[in-house]
């Protein structure tokens, strides 16, 4: 729509005109509209003046409407009940009752711990549509840096410019082993990465970023490690450690709650002690709506206090 196609109309003008039709009389609409019949009278005849148009015909008793008038009355009045119910949504909106959030981040945290961030967050906001989006560590990344998503949880050891972190806590690195493996039998809560040196193992991608701090690890103690399988998700490690497939090595929060039965025994990797950050991720100077800065504070909340637990 060209600007020079809009005439210069106001909501209150608008009305004015819609009251006048309604009441077919200049003094029952001033009246109505709590001014004076000569602040009306105005009003109207500037909106027939930005219009080129007669909308009511005077008369010294009555005031008809025209045909012009009936026709802008009603577009009139379709134009007020839409803004009526843009700003009762609006006012939702603020209010946190409608509205939609994305949130991107990896699928362990978004399976273990989203869905009961969700159900405590939409009961107070049943309206708010939540929608989860889960990648690798570069995928958040990009997702909040593109604004496709409102925020990110992650790791946020070492973010590119341009985007804002607030670390929520420190996860330790585990050598998950399947309870077949000889190393699980002694259950030892300790374990050094050179035992694992030959042993075959079960990862994500050598593109991310825990491969990559692992994979540094190891070339710093002067060895390299055996993959036997790669996957593209968190959670599908822990499925194949229980099937006994391999050894992995994951960060605290991607352990399950609790140890599947017999499928794996979690030893702490202790020589060398390796840790992610976990945090909060946000586009630097981005505004977030109300709706999305509370599901954030729910996150840091919840993941500071297990932070204090463990």
């Amino acid at each position: 729509m060209h600007p020079v196609n809009v005439p210069d109309l106001r909501a209150r003008e608008l009305l004015t005109v819609v009251t006048l039709a309604e009441y077919g009389s200049f003094v029952a609409a001033a009246s109505h509209l709590k001014t004076s019949q000569p602040a009306l009278t105005r009003t109207v005849k500037r909106v027939e003046r930005v219009l080129g148009v007669t909308l009511f015909a005077r008369s010294t008793r009555r005031v008809e409407i025209t045909d012009a008038g009936r026709e802008f009355v009603a577009v009139a009045e379709r134009v007020l009940n839409d803004l009526q119910l843009t700003i009762r949504s609006l006012d939702a909106v603020t209010r946190e009752q409608r509205g939609r959030i994305v949130i991107s981040t990896y699928s362990a945290f978004a399976a273990h711990s989203v869905p009961h961030l969700v159900r405590k967050y939409r009961q107070t906001r049943p309206l708010v549509e939540v929608k989860i989006r889960e990648g690798r560590q570069s995928d958040i990344v990009e997702d909040v840096r593109s604004g496709v998503a409102d925020f990110g949880v992650g790791y946020v050891n070492a973010l590119p410019d341009g985007l804002d972190s607030v670390l929520l806590r420190k996860e330790p690195i585990y050598a998950l082993i399947p309870t077949s493996h000889p190393l699980a039998q002694k259950k030892r809560p300790r374990i050094r990465l050179v035992d694992l040196r030959d042993e075959p193992l079960v990862s994500g991608p050598s593109d991310t970023y825990l491969r990559r701090l692992i994979d540094g690890a190891a070339a710093a103690a002067g060895f390299t490690l055996q993959y036997a399988v790669t996957v593209d998700r968190l959670l599908s490690v822990t499925h194949h450690v229980c099937a006994g497939v391999a050894i992995a090595m994951l960060p605290a929060g991607c352990l399950p709650l609790m140890q599947w039965g017999e499928g794996f025994h979690a030893a702490l990797l202790a020589d060398p002690p390796l840790s992610v950050s976990v945090g909060v991720i946000t586009l630097h100077g981005r505004y977030l709506t109300p709706a999305a800065t509370s599901m954030m504070s729910l996150v840091q909340e919840s993941l500071s206090t297990r932070s204090k637990r463990a």
